[in-house]
Parts: structure tokens; C-alpha cells; sequence
């Protein structure tokens, strides 16, 4: 019997910190909203070659500032920070969130649709300098 509830305590546990490993998604039109009214940092988590090609106006490479994170987000912890990666089963903008997390920003979120989303609806996009 034992070994059940030793089984069963794993798997709970294992819910529970997936579950807080979770970010909630934003909208296409609230990050729009978002960005006309410069309230949101996104970070790019696709790497350098996929951000110097194209990438959502403003964001951050988060390959080249991963080290350098907490000087590039804003002062305020409740700020809207937006991590993104690929497309909706890419899993690689979990990198960006629990990074600024773990920096103690509280409003995280996550663009599901990510760059290639972005790009499928035609909205703009910057190249590295």
C-alpha cells in the first residue's frame, strides 16, 4: 500500500510544478495593444539567426541577453513581460518566462502563436541592425 501512496504523492507533486511552471497566453490584440502603448517587454526565444531575421518589433534576443536579463527588463516587477518562441507547440519561450520569473516579475505571459503566428497575419517585424 505504500508504495502507492508514495507513487501517488510523486505524480501530485509532479501536477503541482508543472502547473506553476504555467504562463498565461496573451491575444494577438492585446499584444498589439500592448506594444502601440509600450507596456510590454517581450523576449524573443527563437536564438540569434531567427531574431536577426525577423522578430516582433522591440523584442530582446534572449540568447544574447540571457546573462544580462535583469538590466534589460523594466524596474517595475508587475510590468508585462511576454516571452514567445516559434509557433503554439513550441515549447522554448518557457526559457524567457521562468527567466523572468525567476527575476521576480509577477505578470509573465506567453504570445502562443510566436513569430511564425505573427508573421501568418502579416504583421510587422524588425531585422537586426
Amino acid at each position: 500500500m505504500r508504495p502507492v501512496i508514495l507513487s501517488l504523492c510523486l505524480a501530485v507533486g509532479t501536477l503541482l510544478a508543472v502547473a506553476a511552471d504555467k504562463f498565461a497566453d496573451i491575444s494577438t490584440s492585446e499584444l498589439k495593444k500592448a506594444i502601440a502603448e509600450k507596456k510590454v517587454t517581450l523576449i524573443d526565444v527563437n536564438g540569434s539567426e531567427s531574431w536577426e531575421k525577423h522578430h516582433i518589433p522591440g523584442a530582446l534576443n534572449f540568447e544574447a541577453v540571457e546573462k544580462k536579463l535583469a538590466d534589460k527588463l523594466p524596474a517595475d516587477k508587475n510590468a508585462l513581460v511576454v516571452a514567445y518562441c516559434g509557433n503554439e507547440q513550441c515549447p522554448a519561450y518557457r526559457a524567457g518566462a521562468q527567466a523572468a520569473k525567476k527575476l521576480g516579475y509577477t505578470n509573465v505571459k506567453h504570445y502562443a502563436h510566436g513569430i511564425q503566428g505573427w508573421l501568418k497575419l502579416g504583421e510587422p517585424t524588425e531585422k537586426a541592425n
